[in-house]
């Protein structure tokens, strides 16, 4: 068999052009057309092209690289600015231009709000195009690692005790600065003490900088590395990490909104998440849905007025199986009292205002003669029973969910709501943040958002689909 010859010598009579380094279907086109359809004036992008000084990038071409890259995976600096050298989508997509990693960093680190509501603009393109209609929108919310240990989270105390040290490190530092200079011995000795205590002095500023952090906040630790993150609880144990939001669209599984906060639940998240959803949209939603984690008797006031109907179940089944769960009593109304399954009154007793309930309970007596004493309870005072002072919208909400019609809306959530974090942390390995603090995590994550946005957007139209459908707006 005739093996192909290779000629790395041969000459080409025309060389090709950057134009003609990627055909016409290939996606990166449709990712050049994506950020060229972008509202630069709403995003806040500062460019003046007529500033004095060294030529600078193009913030269009700056933000094509990194929204091309992080839909590939490529997030680090060095990995983008080593593709627009050898790879020909990304050479092609920057016209030839090569900005080197301390100019790709930088561009991120500046324009952060900027970055922030790249996904606020890719949804309202969604709008445009008519692939989100923003009468259903799902919650769900999952762990993303912090660019910090958690080694570096300190108490209080911690704080106080390496302050103590570094206090007598750099008194030990100063005394041998003022050794040296006495002794007029060689400068490179004295230099390098000046950098140990410059190094010394910048440790000493942050740690005094957690430590005002703590008091303020009353927290039980802050990290020295990235001070907004938190400590989360996950599937692959604790660590330094945020907590990433998410409200997707139930029409194609388009992400609406973006956010990343420090709480390490997701029961204060529902209502916040789905205004600035509906913001975004502007239109409030006829059904929002989100799981469990969110469901929060404080805020069910909240969430009822986030939307027309609310899909989220309660943490304790509607129907229990057990015969004398506080779902089988009856509440009179009119007399303030509940009924018991077998009969029994349980009057009222008194009310906790620290915990929004009021205390219902039987006498002890009463509960002792019962034939059920042992099922019910085994109390000698006889059985409690709490009635929240919101205890008439939490079973509306209930009932409301278990409507057939209310489950099978609710069953689409977990194959809609899901997929989006599915494909950012595996498909695109970004179950990390590259970026610190609140600004850097957000405007990473509304570009990983809008990445997972164009995926779908060029599995529903194609790429030629939706060059014309950009084109066109």
């Amino acid at each position: 068999m005739a093996f192909r010859q290779s000629q790395r010598a041969q000459q080409m009579f025309l060389p090709p052009s950057i134009e003609e380094f990627v055909g016409p279907d290939d996606p990166v086109r449709a990712y050049d057309a994506f950020v060229d359809a972008l509202d630069w004036r709403s995003l806040g992008i500062e460019a003046d092209p007529h500033q004095a000084g060294c030529p600078a990038y193009p913030p269009t071409i700056m933000l094509k690289i990194l929204v091309y890259g992080y839909s590939y995976g490529i997030r680090s600096s060095r990995k983008l600015e080593l593709a627009l050298h050898h790879n020909l989508s990304f050479i092609w997509l920057a016209g030839g231009l090569q900005p080197d990693f301390k100019t790709i960093a930088r561009f991120r680190r500046q324009n952060r709000k900027a970055l922030k509501q790249v996904l606020r603009d890719c949804a309202r393109v969604c709008l445009k195009l008519g692939v989100i209609a923003g009468n259903t929108l799902f919650v769900d919310g999952s762990k993303f690692r912090a660019n910090a240990g958690n080694s570096q989270s300190w108490t209080a105390t911690q704080c106080e005790q390496h302050l103590r040290q570094i206090d007598q490190q750099i008194e030990e530092i100063l005394h041998e600065c003022e050794r040296v200079d006495t002794q007029e011995a060689q400068e490179p000795s004295l230099v390098h003490l000046q950098e140990e205590l410059a190094q010394q002095q910048g440790r000493q500023q942050r740690i005094a900088t957690a430590l005002k952090q703590l008091q303020e906040e009353d927290l039980a630790r802050v990290n020295l590395t990235d001070p907004d993150c938190a400590r989360m609880h996950g599937r692959q144990g604790s660590h330094a990490g945020y907590n990433s939001q998410i409200v997707v669209d139930e029409q194609h599984g388009l992400i609406v909104q973006a956010d990343v906060v420090c709480d390490p639940n997701d029961r204060q998240q529902f209502t916040p998440q789905i205004t600035a959803a509906a913001e975004t949209t502007g239109q409030t939603p006829a059904v929002a849905g989100a799981d469990n984690g969110y469901y929060s008797g404080e805020e069910l006031e909240k969430m009822a007025a986030g939307a027309t109907q609310v899909l989220v179940p309660a943490r304790q089944p509607a129907a229990p199986s057990q015969p004398f769960a506080k779902g089988h009593f009856m509440y009179v109304a009119e007399e303030n009292v509940y009924l018991c399954p077998a009969g029994q009154r349980l009057p009222y007793r008194r009310t906790c205002a620290a915990r929004h309930w009021h205390e219902y309970q039987m006498d002890g007596g009463t509960c002792c003669a019962c034939v059920h004493y042992q099922d019910c309870t085994r109390g000698r005072n006889g059985r409690k029973i709490v009635r929240y002072f919101n205890e008439d919208l939490r079973d509306r909400l209930r009932q409301q969910f278990e409507l057939p019609a209310s489950r099978e809306v609710y069953r689409r959530r977990k194959q809609t709501a899901e997929l989006p974090f599915g494909h950012i942390k595996r498909n695109l390995g970004a179950g990390q943040f590259l970026l610190r603090g609140l600004l850097g995590v957000r405007a990473e994550m509304s570009l990983l958002a809008s990445c997972f946005n164009m995926a779908r957007l060029i599995g529903l139209f194609g790429v030629a689909g939706l060059m014309a459908k950009l084109a066109a707006l």
